[in-house]
């Protein structure tokens, strides 16, 4: 399968420091990529480059077969992390200009723009101006202006931020519609969980260098589970006879569960009877790992992390709030 995107050897560095650093990756033709990490591991900047906003300073890409995105940019949807509408322009005309410099002119641009509104729940909104609508309102029309010429690729930079769960969950909805189209999805969140309801594949980024390349699939495969989450059947059962089940390393509260983690030679299939012998459960489940998982377990080497560190790994990636140094 043709790649869309091929980078060979990408680097960018800022003054002493180095956003990029020696990147190799390729997003076939029809792909649905996450590119996740931390604020500051990089994934604005390799965005910017894929685009020719920026240019590396090493290194060699290509997008949609060609050297640059600016040779194919018709082809192209881009939706920035920073929003740049303009403001004072009305929504209706804002969308019908960014149309038409993709290529749309003597269409039913009008109606294609009614038509989206509509489908974003802004129908009505068309002859307000742009600075009328809230942050989440704002987001949804420059979606639209990144979709509305149907595009090849479609690059989304942060698309989820500032937008309520339902509004979320909305995007999501219209993303995983344009993939279904056919156009190729990349896009870049700090938000382990969305990766996670949206990829077919993920690319880890930290401190510009890339730890991990694949599939949801084979991240579950290689990451096998060695958590069971475990719900008593009486809720204030003593747990003392789930940490003497052979196999159990440690059992934790989880709310009205117990996390029970279990040594790496041993598999739950195994150790899951034997819990249940123990003590009459509710519930069992065996706990998938999370990207977040993952990820804290590749930063850390796979070794325990002290409460601190991991819970300062775990809050940047789920608020951004910080950049991760380890």
């Amino acid at each position: 399968m043709a790649a869309a995107i091929a980078l060979r050897g990408l680097t960018k560095t800022f003054g002493a420091t180095t956003a990029v650093s020696n990147l190799d990756l390729e997003v076939p033709e029809g792909a649905l990529y996450g590119v996740i990490g931390p604020n500051g591991a990089g994934k604005t900047t390799m965005i910017r480059m894929i685009l020719s906003i920026l240019f590396p300073d090493r290194g060699e890409l290509s997008v949609l077969g060609r050297a640059a995105a600016l040779e194919a940019k018709d082809r192209i949807g881009y939706l920035p992390e920073e929003r740049g509408l303009y403001k004072r322009m009305r929504v209706g005309e804002f969308l019908v200009y960014m149309a038409r410099l993709k290529g749309l002119d003597g269409q039913d641009v009008g109606g294609e723009v009614r038509r989206w509104l509509a489908r974003v729940d802004l129908a009505g909104s068309e002859h307000k101006r742009c600075q009328e609508l809230s942050k989440g309102m704002q987001q949804k029309v420059q979606f639209v202006a990144a979709v509305i010429h149907r595009p090849d690729l479609l690059i989304l930079d942060e698309p989820f931020s500032g937008l309520d769960p339902v509004n979320q969950r909305q995007l999501r909805d219209l993303v995983l519609d344009e993939h279904r189209r056919g156009a190729t999805i990349l896009f870049s969140t700090h938000i382990m969980t969305h990766a996670e309801q949206l990829c077919d594949h993920v690319v880890m980024l930290h401190h510009g260098r890339k730890v991990l390349d694949r599939s949801m699939a084979g991240i579950r495969e290689t990451f096998d589970p060695h958590r069971v989450l475990f719900e008593p059947f009486d809720a204030g059962a003593d747990p003392d006879g789930l940490r003497q089940v052979p196999g159990v390393t440690s059992v934790a509260r989880d709310g009205q569960a117990w996390d029970v983690a279990l040594d790496p030679a041993s598999s739950a299939a195994d150790v899951i009877p034997r819990l249940v012998a123990a003590l009459t459960p509710s519930r069992v489940e065996i706990r998938r790992p999370t990207l977040e998982d993952v990820f804290v377990s590749i930063v850390t080497g796979g070794a325990a992390a002290a409460d601190d560190d991991d819970a300062r790994l775990r809050a940047a990636l789920r608020d951004g709030g910080m950049e991760v140094r380890r």
